[in-house]
């Protein structure tokens, strides 16, 4: 059984996995083990693959897409993903889906339904800002929610396109993102944003912790700015973005 330890979200992880492929997922997280650190043991087993295998059967359905037959090693990625998920959430992190940028030591988080163009607008932020521009995360990002404010995180799990790095940052803002013909950008209330950001969050069976994901959904809210942004796929709206939400060029 492949053994890896990881530094991720700040946390010591432990990954004890059926298949390769995970850890070598990981490997940019990779440190080396200290007996004496306090470490987050995760495992999996054939049960909980086969439940990732009917979930993303489910999901695919759902969104009318033909059925596809996942490798157990990927499903297996995906079961670790949900367990360290749930584990963080008692340690005030959480998973939430979204493209994240960095632009000069600060991070904008864009959210939206699927097939809106969340990674369409990260990159036209990157193209607009170049080096001043870093993905930290262009799918599953992990966000520490304390009083003090929000730090995202980079992840190993990060999307088709692989846009991540092992940093992180303060988060200034989140984006919904909606489709228009005219590039429109607003400042929005914590109450305006509650639906998108509770259904974009990760929320565990274990109705002890669903608690505690509304929690954080709830504070994550009042600690960091949030925005609707009404675009097109132009490069403008990147730079109506990026300058709406405080940014100078």
């Amino acid at each position: 059984m492949p053994i890896g330890c990881y530094q991720i979200a700040g946390c010591k992880v432990r990954i004890h996995s059926l298949y390769e492929a995970v850890q070598q997922l990981c490997r940019d997280y990779r440190v080396p083990q200290d007996p004496e650190e306090d470490w987050l043991d995760i495992c999996t087993c054939e049960a909980e693959i086969r439940q990732e295998s009917l979930r993303s059967a489910r999901n695919r359905e759902e969104e009318g897409l033909p059925p596809y037959t996942f490798s157990d090693p990927y499903l297996e990625t995906l079961a670790v993903y949900r367990k360290l998920a749930t584990e963080l959430l008692r340690r005030n992190i959480l998973l939430f889906h979204g493209s994240t940028i960095g632009v000069d030591g600060k991070a904008y988080l864009f959210t939206a339904r699927s097939g809106t163009g969340k990674s369409t607008h990260t990159r036209l932020w990157r193209e607009l800002l170049g080096s001043r521009a870093v993905m930290i995360n262009d799918d599953k990002p992990l966000l520490r929610v304390t009083e003090e404010g929000v730090t995202v995180f980079g992840t190993p799990w990060d999307g088709k396109h692989h846009l991540s790095r092992n940093t992180e940052a303060p988060l200034q803002a989140i984006c919904i993102l909606e489709r228009g013909q005219e590039n429109h950008i607003e400042r929005i209330t914590p109450a305006q944003a509650a639906t998108m950001l509770v259904q974009q969050s990760f929320r565990p069976q274990d109705p002890v912790l669903a608690v505690q994901s509304l929690a954080l959904v709830d504070l994550l809210s009042r600690k960091v700015e949030l925005y609707r942004l009404h675009c097109n796929m132009a490069p403008e709206a990147a730079k109506i973005s990026f300058e709406g939400m405080g940014g100078q060029l």
